[in-house]
């Protein structure tokens, strides 16, 4: 539950939205910023580029943001109100703080022992695995509730978290299961 998590869980994703409840002028900002780039025929949005931490975060003329790229929910916030205080610098009103919501962390982890795929399929519930479709079976745990991707291996792929403390959790949750119905070798 806790980064002494016994399955060296890692964070390797973690995607911000943010709302800045205006209108905001893309032209503009391309006329201030170097480290912009707007094609408006092929994407709507800017593409927002930060050296530090190297991010790349999406501006739409609604005033939405998305912020994909992070690895940690303190970077992605961190690099939300970065970009804010650039374009307040520049002179672009940004009249309220901006609403930030993290909607999806992605970790690894690995249980430390192999995983019998098959008998996890039929022992287990929510567990979908078709291994001639992908090598992996796909297990959607409902509390917290995340998806994970269980490899013989036992390497997991989480996704789907709203917090950084629930892949942990759910790393951890897994590889109890997996002990308890003796899946794991």
């Amino acid at each position: 539950m806790s980064e002494t998590s016994p399955c060296n869980v890692k964070i390797q994703n973690v995607v911000a939205i943010a709302n800045l409840n205006q209108k905001i002028d893309l032209q503009a900002i391309m006329k201030v910023f170097r480290n912009v780039e707007h094609r408006p025929k092929k994407f709507p949005g800017l593409v927002f580029r930060l050296r530090n931490p190297k991010m790349t975060t999406l501006i739409f003329s609604t005033g939405k943001m998305v912020c994909p790229g992070a690895k940690s929910e303190k970077e992605a916030l961190g690099a939300v109100m970065r970009i804010v205080r650039e374009l307040r610098k520049e002179g672009f009103i940004i009249s309220r703080s901006p609403k930030i919501d993290i909607v999806n962390i992605v970790g690894t982890a690995d249980v430390g022992g192999k995983i019998d795929l098959e008998a996890m399929s039929d022992i287990l519930e929510n567990v979908m695995y078709e291994p001639e479709q992908f090598p992996g079976a796909i297990y959607r745990m409902n509390d917290p509730k995340v998806v994970l991707l269980v490899f013989s291996s036992g390497k997991l792929v989480i996704t789907g978290a709203r917090r950084e403390e629930q892949v942990y959790e759910a790393a951890d949750k897994i590889r109890a299961i997996l002990i308890d119905h003796k899946l794991l070798h």
